[in-house]
């Protein structure tokens, strides 16, 4: 009994220091078993939290203090921390890729452009992949671009942008001519075959030949009306003939009539098969201050796409082989 109570005295006298000296206000009061772990694998170390996540070789985290135990919390920081750095690498490789690929500047480098960009690169079909090149709008003057080079980096491909047809026409073979870009003017370089088999510039009646052929991109439909075209070369009697008018305004522009309906009148079929076609719109508005666009469509001519989909560095090289452009992508 004696020692009984021994032991109760002891325990009172334990209790009554412990409440003296902070007793439950203590933080070690509510703290619960820490496991502090440095986990090493392959190079990769985590510490301070309760578990481990593989992370890329020579890469070490820390969870910051406070999120101990929160195995949820700990992982969506880790994410987070590999993004900024992915995203930190990404943006080093694209200086690295600028720096070390530039090579010797042209003198254009500045005043000639790429758009950084390659549409539909490492497409099956060559003619829908193209990159587009711009002469900026101060300029001081036209820049010749034939006999320039589009170049791969990543695979050694290239190709040097041909001459072309200024003003193209149906049935014929076009001579050609250096593909000059005036300032502010552009060059839509694919990597396929023409469809007409030149490289032309755009004009006010190339739409016409968008009914037949595909264009990558669209051509623009920008052709006169027929209904305008009938007021103005059918003849001064056009509006008594009702029927023509009712079908040239049933017409879309750049819509070629190759054979007119047959209750037509001899002078609406004349009239039909004489403008509304490609061939019959230039002679009718080649003079036109507004004929001529500001685009050229260039073809390469290669049967193969010419641009990986993915890790890719363009190239655009002058006529001395010197740098006017680059990008990665």
């Amino acid at each position: 009994m004696n020692d009984a109570y021994f032991f109760l005295g002891l325990f009172a006298f334990v209790f009554v220091v412990w409440f003296a000296t902070g007793g439950p206000t203590r933080p070690l009061s509510f703290a619960g078993p820490v496991l502090t772990t440095n986990i090493s694998s392959k190079g990769v170390s985590y510490s301070g939290g309760t578990g481990f996540f593989p992370t890329a070789p020579g890469v070490s985290y820390t969870v910051p203090q406070g999120t101990r135990g929160t195995t949820g919390q700990n992982l969506n920081q880790i994410s987070q921390q590999v993004t900024q750095v992915g995203n930190q690498v990404d943006t080093l490789s694209q200086k690295v890729a600028q720096t070390v690929a530039f090579g010797t500047p042209s003198p254009y480098r500045g005043t000639v452009f790429m758009n950084h960009y390659v549409s539909d690169a490492g497409a099956a079909d060559p003619a829908k992949e193209y990159v587009t090149i711009r002469v900026a709008a101060n300029a001081p003057g036209p820049v010749d671009i034939s006999g320039w080079r589009l170049q791969s980096d990543a695979t050694g491909a290239g190709a040097t942008i041909p001459f072309g047809t200024e003003v193209p026409r149906s049935g014929l073979i076009n001579a050609v001519q250096p593909i000059e870009l005036s300032p502010g003017d552009m060059a839509i370089i694919s990597s396929g075959r023409s469809p007409i088999g030149a490289s032309f510039r755009e004009n006010k009646c190339i739409g016409y030949f968008a009914q037949y052929q595909s264009f990558y991109p669209p051509l623009p439909l920008i052709c006169p009306t027929p209904y305008d075209e009938l007021k103005q070369f059918y003849g001064p009697n056009y509006i008594r003939d009702d029927a023509c008018i009712t079908y040239a305004q049933s017409l879309n522009r750049c819509t070629l009539v190759a054979t007119p309906p047959v209750n037509m009148t001899s002078a609406c079929t004349t009239f039909l098969t004489n403008y509304l076609n490609y061939n019959g719109c230039v002679d009718a508005h080649q003079q036109d201050t507004n004929f001529m666009g500001n685009t050229w469509r260039v073809y390469l001519g290669r049967n193969v796409s010419m641009w990986r989909s993915q890790h890719e560095v363009v190239r655009l090289l002058d006529a001395n082989g010197k740098t006017v452009d680059l990008f990665p992508y």
